[in-house]
């Protein structure tokens, strides 16, 4: 069985949802060879390359909200994630271009090492959320992959190149066909799971897909909304 999803390193609950959707496998009896593959999805491919202002008022500008009502929302969301066992800051957050972090993500998945992808995944949101680095920082992402197992000469070329940025563009250029117009989304079997569902949501969607591959299991309907996934 294979999971695929579409995520930005720079969305918060991607970040979240990413966590319980692991949490979820580790927890889920039969979901060990279940396999992941991120699919790009950036939230602003026109971000600049150094951040120009705050996550506060970057927060209230995106939703006609008032600073203080931004950054409300922005504990609360940090609070969603340290309650995760993440050191989740967003309010301090450095939000740039994520194309590179991106094809830096195509190059780890190319070496066929689930371990070393998932490896430089984790490595850039905690860059990101947790050590308030630009993710659109050359220097950042060639230490990153490196410190992760990646060839430091091939993420040089990468940085280098325009390399895996078609790849990147197919995979957005997917979403938009597919009607994805926000991330985390995840797409298990023939569930389109969004949001940083509960863990408990989505190890019933993970136990309702492994249950429907097996030929004797019954078929069943499931629901998904903003407030979870349910079995019918």
């Amino acid at each position: 069985m294979k999971i695929v999803y579409w995520s930005d390193y720079a969305c918060p609950y991607c970040y979240i949802g990413e966590v319980r959707l692991k949490k979820a496998l580790a927890e889920l009896p039969g979901a060990g060879n279940v396999q992941l593959e991120m699919k790009a999805f950036q939230l602003d491919s026109n971000a600049g390359q150094h951040a120009a202002e705050t996550t506060a008022v970057r927060f209230a500008q995106k939703y006609a909200l008032t600073l203080t009502e931004a950054e409300r929302r922005i504990e609360a969301i940090s609070r969603l994630g340290q309650r995760e066992g993440l050191d989740f800051k967003y309010a301090s957050t450095l939000f740039t271009n994520t194309l590179d972090a991106h094809r830096l993500t195509k190059l780890a998945q190319s070496q066929k090492d689930p371990e070393l992808a998932e490896k430089v995944i984790d490595a850039l949101f905690k860059a990101y959320f947790t050590d308030n680095k630009e993710l659109a920082d050359k220097e950042l992402l060639q230490k990153l992959g490196e410190s992760c197992g990646l060839k430091a000469d091939e993420v040089r070329e990468l940085l280098a190149s325009d390399k895996y940025k078609d790849e990147v563009i197919r995979d957005e250029q997917e979403a938009a066909r597919s009607g994805i117009h926000g991330v985390p989304l995840f797409v298990i079997g023939r569930y389109a799971v969004s949001g940083a569902q509960s863990t408990d949501d989505l190890k019933n969607v993970i136990a309702r897909v492994l249950a429907e591959e097996t030929p004797e299991a019954p078929k069943a309907g499931i629901s998904c909304s903003s407030d979870g996934c349910r079995i019918k």
